[in-house]
């Protein structure tokens, strides 16, 4: 720890610390990540990556943050690697034993008299921390989001390793260009863990891609958002202090004795570990590889001029969470809403054309919501908009790049003609029976006998489609230790569709394979009770509200916005990799409070001998 000691003294000036109306925006230089890039000689030797304490600046007026980095870094490098280059990473906890954990949680009381809720505010409004995350120690087990590998490199929530110990991980990397990224995924506290800092980002790069010859070295930046909150001193200055705040609404659940908060949303933006930072850029072309590296903020994006106002044609984006688009989209093909809308682990690979703006500034600014998921905005915006600054000076010799008309020649559409397997999952309201008090997963089987069932009841929902013909399906799991439900053939195709009765949007996640939208579907689910846990009345299709796909939702994707009142259908390829893996919200709080399940996939010669004692065969739980 001698070394974390000296670097406080070299970095703190002694300067008093701001009020939070003090910090100023758009004063602190954007860090770059540096790029590792894993040896290609021997595939046995494998690339050390260590967990660290580290302290940072997140910005030049405040005073250093404890935080946790992979290689001491906040965000970790940026690892590069070729498609088909497998390499083998040791992600070793080297956080001492004993470590002082960085974050801070307080839960704080639901305001009701009209006011911001706390979340959007500095500071732990009087409340004592959270002792049991205080004395949790340095549990840590790495993801890389979007890989496909088996299920033994995955990082398995569970198999999470303490001080000293390390996670070997072997990733064949045979996949198309893409932005992956890497994270902390311990089970029950990948909240905290994120938050003290545990992200970075994943770059696979291919000859489709080089052929495109896109934007490059120190004009390729990626941009890692994620929002935090800093607790205060007894003055209410900002003392730099991580603080996870959450708003409880709900004083107890029934089944832990806990109190019920929301996901946690903070109001600093950070962007590559920087609060508000600003860009010097070029009058010419950028690649930006954006990841939404936040517990549970959804940020609308809008690039504005000095004046706030929106500067069209400048964004367009070429990839998405899976790899390259068939075709670039500009970031403002809605004229009426130009915002990029971006969930949690939700991945954007972004061109931007600075050409003929020497000179201006331009801002990354959030016009989405103030407030957390499932709680009320009285404030009706985000309390500190600003996201990043780019500042445009002269690039000297004209930029000769074109935007291609065409990006991804391999990129293939996926349709129903496609021989595949069908699940119908469940998303419910916090208040369901039996819930007590947070969302979960409902995991459904169609009925093949309706009229044995009896209606309402809990975990019972009756759907009539856009056919007009009426399904009952039965609710076989709910909870992530309940027993397996879907096992999956390796190289199956399935469609998975996401019922969602909440008026909350949930980002899901499935590990492993990459999937296309199909559809977007709204359904009145008044006739959902949650008081019985069931359907009174038919889930219906509403013909009267259509929901097209937003052209930049036509790539491959591991990540998707699932509104309430919605079914988003989905359809996928498990194939290369053999496990158990998860899917799961990617809101982080409802991810360690239950909003997860295991699936496993398997040979199909294999499956052939499953006695149905413990897994799904292929296709079970068919929404037809």
């Amino acid at each position: 720890m001698t070394d974390i000691i000296d670097r406080i003294t070299e970095s703190d000036t002694g300067e008093a610390a701001p009020t939070p109306e003090e910090l100023t925006p758009y004063v602190a230089p954007l860090p770059v990540p540096p790029v590792l890039r894993p040896g290609t000689g021997d595939v046995l030797r494998e690339t050390e990556i260590a967990l660290r304490p580290t302290w940072v600046r997140l910005h030049p007026q405040l005073p250093p943050t404890l935080m946790w980095g992979y290689d001491g870094q906040v965000p970790g490098p940026t690892i590069e690697v070729r498609r088909g280059q497998r390499v083998r990473i040791a992600w070793t906890n080297r956080i001492p034993k004993g470590s002082e954990y960085p974050v801070t949680s307080v839960q704080v009381p639901l305001r009701t008299d009209g006011r911001p809720q706390a979340n959007t505010e500095p500071g732990r409004e009087g409340v004592e921390p959270d002792k049991d995350v205080a004395a949790l120690p340095a549990w840590t087990v790495t993801h890389l989001h979007g890989a496909r590998t088996g299920g033994g490199n995955d990082g398995w929530a569970d198999n999470a390793v303490g001080s000293g110990d390390a996670q070997l991980s072997e990733y064949p990397n045979d996949h198309q260009a893409v932005q992956w990224w890497y994270h902390d995924h311990a089970m029950n506290v990948t909240r905290w863990n994120v938050h003290t800092g545990l992200y970075g980002t994943y770059l696979v790069r291919d000859d489709e891609e080089d052929a495109l010859q896109l934007p490059c070295g120190e004009r390729e930046i990626p941009l890692l958002l994620a929002d935090r909150n800093l607790d205060t001193d007894e003055d209410g200055r900002l003392n730099g202090r991580l603080l996870h705040k959450t708003v409880v609404v709900q004083q107890q659940n029934p089944e832990t004795g806990k109190p019920v908060t929301t996901p946690f949303t903070g109001p600093y933006t950070t962007v590559n570990g920087r609060i508000w930072p600003y860009a010097e850029v070029a009058d010419g072309w950028y690649r930006f590889r954006l990841v939404n590296a936040s517990n549970a903020r959804i940020y609308e994006l809008v690039l504005v001029d000095e004046d706030d106002n929106p500067v069209p044609g400048v964004l367009h984006q070429i990839g998405s969470d899976g790899g390259l688009l068939p075709r670039p989209v500009p970031v403002d093909f809605d004229a009426a809403l130009p915002t990029l809308t971006v969930a949690p682990a939700e991945r954007f690979d972004l061109l931007a054309d600075f050409r003929g703006l020497a000179g201006k500034k331009l801002r990354l600014v959030n016009k989405g919501r103030n407030q957390p998921p499932g709680v009320p905005d009285p404030a009706g915006d985000v309390r500190y908009p600003a996201v990043m600054e780019f500042r445009v000076g002269c690039g000297g010799a004209p930029d000769g790049f074109e935007l291609p008309e065409v990006l991804s020649g391999s990129f293939r559409r996926l349709t129903h003609d496609i021989p595949h397997g069908h699940r119908l999952i469940v998303l419910t309201p916090p208040a369901t029976k039996s819930a007590g008090g947070h969302p979960e997963i409902w995991e459904m089987t169609e009925v093949t006998d309706p009229g044995s069932v009896q209606v309402p009841a809990d975990g019972v929902i009756q759907l009539t489609g856009a056919d007009a013909t009426t399904k009952t399906y039965r609710r076989t799991s709910r909870t992530f230790n309940d027993a397996l439900g879907f096992t999956i053939a390796e190289g199956s195709y399935e469609q998975w569709s996401f019922l969602n009765l909440a008026p909350i949007v949930h980002p899901m996640h499935i590990h492993l394979a990459d999937f296309q939208l199909l559809g977007r579907d709204a359904y009145d689910v008044s006739g959902f009770d949650p008081a019985v846990g069931g359907t009174g009345k038919p889930i219906a299709y509403d013909a009267a509200k259509p929901l097209p796909l937003a052209p930049n939702e036509l790539g491959h994707k591991d990540v998707f916005r699932v509104p309430g009142g919605q079914i988003l259908r989905v359809m996928g390829r498990f194939d290369g990799a053999y496990g158990r893996f998860m899917y799961h919200c990617h809101l982080l709080e409802h991810e360690d409070m239950g909003m997860m399940r295991p699936f496993v996939v398997m040979p199909e010669e294999a499956m052939k001998f499953d006695h149905g004692t413990a897994h799904g065969g292929h296709g079970e739980g068919h929404t037809g």
